[in-house]
């Protein structure tokens, strides 16, 4: 095998437990359990409030790691995630909290880390950028899982 360094360019990959994994549940979760509440529309927009919240603040925390890429402090996307999902639950009519904290985490932390990051990827010296996280369960699945488990534990 020959090994063959191009500097300059940067292979961006798609990682299949840290993004296309929680992703596709998310797009399962917004289609078979958000609509089977009382009013689906509400339920959706508490959804999309908890995406741009945990979106921003995920976003404001992210910070390029020349040589590595993008990090974000493991704790805050989950905890973001889950009191989000706490305090916008009961407001006008109950749903399930943990479908907000999951899918507002997940997509939240995937946008605000890594796609609103993607023009900061080449400038980062990294011959290869991992949408979804370094390692197989990295950032965007630990947060949905680790938002909910929270959230399980605090209502």
């Amino acid at each position: 095998p020959e090994i063959i360094y191009s500097p300059g360019k940067t292979v961006i990959a798609i990682n299949v437990g840290g993004a296309l994994i929680p992703l596709l549940f998310s797009i399962y979760l917004l289609i078979s359990s958000a609509p089977i509440h009382e009013n689906p529309l509400v339920s959706y927009v508490k959804i999309l409030a908890a995406f741009i919240v945990v979106t921003l603040v995920v976003y404001a925390f992210a910070k390029p790691i020349r040589g590595l890429g993008i990090a974000v402090p493991s704790f805050i996307p989950p905890l973001i995630s889950a009191t989000v999902a706490a305090i916008l639950f009961p407001i006008y009519a109950k749903t399930n909290p943990f479908i907000i904290a999951y899918v507002g985490g997940t997509l939240g932390t995937l946008v605000g880390a890594d796609l609103l990051n993607w023009k900061k990827i080449p400038e980062l010296g990294t011959p290869i950028a991992s949408i979804g996280g370094a390692g197989i369960f990295d950032g965007v699945y630990m947060t949905g899982v680790a938002a909910v488990l929270i959230l399980w534990l605090f209502i």
